[in-house]
């Protein structure tokens, strides 16, 4: 069974901050939608990633950091969604099943600059990964999650060689979101079997 982000085995590893500076991940040559920040070891091993793919096949991030209101206001609307769509639902159920989609603010590797959405790029545009980013479980009738059936055999075999590769860079995917792949965060503790995330939502200096 999928463990999610709302999970108290995720929620109750400690964050101890380790200072570590973002990074813009064109000085490190990996392909983005304008100007996105990581942390630098996630900056690092998305380049080593990178390295592994075959020639013409590059990675592509469509983003990195993400600001604290953003993530609250994307959590908020995707809860209100939820609502509508199950009326009577609790709040300890749709807390759960928003997390499916989007972290809490608390946990959330993406303002900690500790995650990426990204996806596959070669010569004549993205690959087909099955679903665009950020496609909803509703949307994609659960498509987006990283192991579903429901998309073409090209899909899973671009899946598996995005996964092949990013696995091999330390990176761990958040397995609702086949985009979604994350370093020194909770959810990355948890996989790992760390005692400890290394970043957490902080604000932290943008490195020269």
């Amino acid at each position: 069974m999928t463990v999610l982000l709302s999970d108290e085995r995720i929620t109750r590893i400690p964050a101890i901050e380790s200072g570590e500076p973002l990074v813009d991940l064109f000085s490190r040559g990996i392909s983005a939608e304008g100007r996105q920040y990581v942390r630098e070891s996630l900056a690092d091993r998305l380049a080593v990633a990178e390295s592994f793919l075959p020639t013409g096949i590059r990675l592509h991030v469509v983003e990195g950091l993400r600001a604290v209101e953003s993530q609250q206001e994307i959590y908020d609307g995707y809860v209100a969604e939820l609502r509508t769509l199950n009326p009577g639902i609790s709040d300890d159920e749709v807390h759960v099943l928003a997390s499916r989609f989007v972290s809490p603010v608390e946990v959330a590797p993406h303002v900690a600059g500790a995650a990426v959405d990204l996806t596959l790029m070669g010569e004549h545009g993205p690959f087909d990964l099955g679903t665009p980013i950020d496609a909803t479980p509703e949307q994609s009738n659960g498509a987006c999650f990283f192991a579903a059936t429901n998309i073409s055999r090209e899909a899973r075999t671009n899946r598996a060689l995005l996964a092949d590769v990013l696995a091999s860079a330390g990176l761990v995917n958040y397995p609702t979101e086949w985009w979604h792949w994350s370093f020194g965060d909770r959810y990355w503790a948890f996989v790992e079997g760390r005692e400890q995330a290394i970043y957490g939502p902080t604000a932290v200096l943008v490195a020269s």
